[in-house]
């Protein structure tokens, strides 16, 4: 959903998150949505759709019941957004696991494990050429390891 910038959409979306939040840890009492984080979500400029992204406390595995959960709640879920925003109409809601933290937490563990590899690779190298892995040569041109560059301005 592209939402742009709407500054009234952005703050019913705010609104929208903080108080299914609320509903949720304080109302709802489906057990397949219990413990779900409300982690965004995005209102249409004409705040007909609302697209609500979760996380679930058991991943990716408690996604399918959380799905079944909200959709069995999902008319309380709006008709309370209804009377908590005060507004006539209350925007259509549609429930997406969020994936992204699993995606960073892949990611993550991706880049430890190639510069891991790189260490091993490096140091194989090292050991098998007999050379150290620092340089004995100086960082800049001309100059000696202990030498401090010296100016001739006054």
């Amino acid at each position: 959903m592209k939402q742009g910038f709407n500054p009234r959409a952005l703050r019913i979306s705010e609104q929208i998150q903080r108080e299914l939040a609320q509903m949720l840890a304080l109302e709802v009492k489906d057990p397949r949505v219990k413990g779900v984080t409300i982690t965004q979500v995005e209102v249409t400029a004409d705040l007909s759709h609302a697209m609500v992204r979760y996380v679930c406390p058991t991943g990716y595995a408690g996604q399918a019941d959380a799905d079944m959960g909200f959709r069995s709640v999902n008319g309380f879920l709006r008709h309370g957004i209804a009377e908590r925003l005060s507004i006539f109409k209350a925007p259509a809601l549609r429930f997406e696991y969020d994936k992204t933290f699993e995606e960073g937490t892949r990611l993550s563990a991706l880049i430890d494990q190639a510069r891991a590899d790189d260490a091993r690779v490096v140091a194989a190298d090292d050991t098998a050429t007999g050379t150290p892995d620092t340089p004995d040569t100086p960082d800049t041109p001309g100059e000696a390891a202990g030498d401090t560059p010296t100016s001739t301005r006054h």
